[in-house]
């Protein structure tokens, strides 16, 4: 496992190894001294981009970082500058596929924007206050997480399992959500405007103050899931509501299509505001005791 102290003491021990300051690694990293002795004392952790660049200047492998790893540390000739090893970094190795492990971390304010096929490697990590802006996670596999305050703006998340996490305070706009799984998981205060939900699946989970503005809800499916303080818009078509509770929901000029609800509770708190829904989908939520007011029928 691999943990903010010990990566610290080894940035520390490579650091004076090479025989240079803090403030001269700060100084190749375009940082404060501040922010290395930070790492140093295991306070808070590099990004990965970060860890790559220090690699390069501490003159080890990127395994080195690893717990457990022993590493022989490079002795830097004296014509070899900081200025001079940057140079050689281009982008696309900074944005390059990387195969660490990042599960059972302490991830704060850590930039993981751009970055693709990040699959299996955040499973039971604590990850607060980071960026995934325009990452390729399609696949993603997340258990035993919790997630606040992170940016997962445009990205692609689909085809993702995430499994008793709790998702906080986060940013999912223009996010692709297609066809993955949240599974006992509670989601709250997160903002999905225009996320695609299309196939996606919600079970034995919750959804608390979510803004889902533009969202898209198709073939979305929901079993034994809880929603409060939730506004439902636009259009959404062959959807599942099973075994659901609500509480303060609201359909607002929504467009009801072949979507079916069976067996939900407290269907008579949920309000329809100027909603229309077509005769089999006004059947279901007869059938579930919902307040039919608001709702008029789409013409066959």
């Amino acid at each position: 496992m691999i943990n903010t102290k010990m990566i610290g003491n080894k940035i520390a021990e490579a650091r004076k190894k090479i025989n240079i300051s803090q403030a001269q690694l700060a100084q190749g990293l375009f940082i404060s001294s501040q922010a290395v002795g930070k790492w140093e004392r295991g306070e808070s952790m590099p990004d990965i981009i970060t860890l790559n660049r220090l690699a390069e200047i501490l003159a080890v492998d990127l395994n080195y970082f690893s717990e457990n790893f022993q590493y022989p540390v490079t002795e830097m000739t004296s014509h070899e500058s900081l200025e001079n090893q940057f140079t050689e970094l281009s982008t696309e190795k900074q944005k390059k596929n990387l195969s660490w492990d990042m599960s059972k971390l302490n991830l704060v304010d850590s930039d993981f924007s751009g970055l693709k096929n990040l699959h299996e490697k955040f499973s039971s990590s604590n990850m607060q206050n980071c960026k995934f802006i325009g990452s390729e996670m399609s696949g993603l596999i997340l258990k035993n997480n919790n997630v606040d305050k992170c940016d997962f703006s445009n990205s692609d998340i689909s085809k993702s399992h995430i499994q008793n996490s709790n998702l906080a305070n986060n940013q999912y706009n223009n996010c692709s959500l297609k066809e993955t799984e949240f599974i006992e998981s509670y989601i709250i205060n997160c903002n999905f405007t225009d996320a695609d939900f299309t196939g996606a699946k919600v079970k034995s989970g919750g959804l608390e103050k979510n803004t889902i503005t533009n969202a898209l809800w198709n073939r979305t499916t929901f079993i034994d899931t809880y929603f409060g303080e939730i506004t439902f818009e636009g259009t959404l078509e062959e959807c599942s509501f099973e075994n659901c509770g609500f509480k303060k929901v609201k359909f607002l000029n929504a467009t009801l299509i072949n979507t079916f609800f069976k067996n939900n509770k407290k269907m008579k708190q949920v309000e329809f505001i100027d909603c229309k829904a077509d005769k089999i989908t006004y059947a279901f939520l007869k059938n579930n005791l919902a307040n039919l007011t608001g709702i008029t029928l789409l013409s066959e």
